[in-house]
């Protein structure tokens, strides 16, 4: 079966169907959650969109009380489930392209979530429907499991996974092709400001980030009693870095903000992170106890992002190495400090052991650390019948044989027993999944369509 000459074929309609879904903004909103809604309208509405797209497409479709739900065919005891997610982070600014058009400009997609997961979630389900309108017989049942909450803690799979049965083994089409089949340990950590404020600080409030997942892109300090020269200083500063500021006065206090670039948590490394950048500067500045401690801090354990200072450092070979990054960051004048960090760690890495340096450390510092969640690493064997499968079906259709990845990011595929994260990124396109004017190349996800309606034939077919 020539899937890929079937994908091509097909694909005016992959790229409508990913228009649609981008064109649903289905970012996370407490204020709005209800029983029937746990994530917002948003989030709600893209589900019951790829469901009853589904249903009316001749699949079974389920919604498991609107946290996630499922489209399968087939019939068998056994389950390969295809996990995909139809919600994504904010937009953040500055798009060339509406973030939530779903624009199309030189063979690219454009859109919030192009491909962080609508796009390669509308490929997997473009394979699902290959596969059936060929008639191949299964021996499994598909299932593809659609979640809601995967960008902010995976509690769509966790409430889904209470009501409905574990796949037997699964992929999740929200990484990298070959495969990834390492991912590591994914911990919240919040670093909390224990020092007693004066009516005298100088910082009034600091603010950068709203997602601890995303490398902040802009940070805002409102600031007071600060010297004569404070505005030549402060454009002095950033002119040497290129950075893109704002400056003005309002009464008594000076507002200063500064842009840098935002990045997925898993490589913060690919941002510049602005709450580094602008605690950097007001650390020259600042002189009140709590505001210099504020700020002296965020410097000495964040310019590092593989957490040296901390002492939560550590690379292994199969992983590689473990980063931190400060995704929240705040201060105002009667809480103190407080900083949410996402940190990635690799899957040997000593997890009790390093929190407890960590805090040890901290101990003679004015700050606490708290950790606020932690999901374990998730390794399957290169060697593994299943792995095995995957890479030939890939190497099939590339002609590429490198071997397995491993990544600092979550997907789904941690919530199975056997499950690992495959495509739909093929070698060397930039990873641009959190960032403005994201995208997705049509023809390439064409061909990820069609590796995923083989893969299913491979592992689900009959024999």
């Amino acid at each position: 079966m020539d899937f890929l000459q079937l994908a091509k074929e097909r694909k005016e309609e992959l790229v409508q169907d990913i228009k649609q879904l981008i064109q649903i903004e289905s970012v996370l909103d407490e204020g709005s959650k209800r029983k029937d809604a746990p994530f917002g309208e948003g989030p709600k509405k893209a589900l019951e969109w790829m469901l009853e797209k589904a249903s009316k497409e001749g699949f079974k479709t389920k919604n498991v009380d609107h946290y996630a739900g499922h489209i399968e065919m087939g019939e068998g005891e056994e389950i390969l489930g295809i996990l995909c997610h139809v919600d994504v982070v904010p937009a953040g600014g500055n798009w060339t392209y509406p973030p939530f058009e779903g624009v199309i400009k030189d063979g690219k997609l454009y859109g919030r979530g192009a491909i962080d997961d609508k796009g390669p979630t509308m490929a997997a389900y473009l394979a699902m429907k290959m596969v059936r309108d060929a008639q191949i017989p299964l021996s499994k049942r598909i299932r593809m499991i659609i979640g809601t909450d995967e960008e902010s803690g995976f509690r769509c799979m966790e409430h889904y996974f209470q009501k409905e049965a574990m796949p037997d083994i699964g992929f999740a089409p929200d990484a990298d092709f070959p495969l990834i089949n390492a991912e590591k340990g994914i911990a919240l950590l919040e670093f909390t400001q224990q020092s007693t404020l004066s009516e005298e600080e100088q910082l009034v409030s600091f603010q950068a980030g709203n997602r601890h997942n995303m490398v902040p892109d802009l940070a805002k300090a409102v600031v007071k009693n600060v010297s004569s020269d404070f505005e030549e200083k402060f454009y002095e500063y950033f002119k040497q870095f290129g950075e893109e500021v704002a400056f003005a006065r309002e009464e008594d206090r000076v507002i200063i903000s500064v842009t840098g670039i935002s990045a997925h948590a898993m490589e913060p490394e690919k941002g510049k992170n602005a709450a580094v950048m602008l605690a950097k500067f007001l650390n020259l500045h600042l002189t009140t106890e709590s505001s210099k401690a504020f700020v002296s801090f965020v410097e000495d354990a964040f310019s590092d992002v593989y957490g040296k200072a901390l002492g939560l450092d550590y690379a292994d070979e199969m992983s590689g190495q473990t980063t931190l990054n400060a995704g929240v960051v705040s201060f105002d004048a009667e809480k103190g400090g407080n900083i949410l960090v996402s940190m990635r760690y690799s899957v040997t890495y000593p997890y009790e052991e390093k929190i407890q340096m960590a805090k040890e450390l901290l101990k003679n510092s004015s700050f606490s650390l708290h950790v606020v969640s932690n999901s374990s690493p998730h390794y399957i064997p290169e060697d593994d019948e299943f792995i095995q499968t995957l890479l030939k079906v890939y190497r099939r259709y590339t002609g590429d044989d490198r071997k397995p990845l491993s990544t600092g990011g979550g997907t789904y595929a941690r919530t199975l027993k056997k499950g690992v994260a495959f495509g739909s990124l093929f070698p060397g396109e930039p990873d641009v999944a959190h960032q403005k004017d994201e995208y997705v190349v049509i023809d390439n996800l064409v061909k990820a369509a069609a590796i995923y309606a083989e893969a299913i034939v491979e592992l689900a077919g009959k024999k």
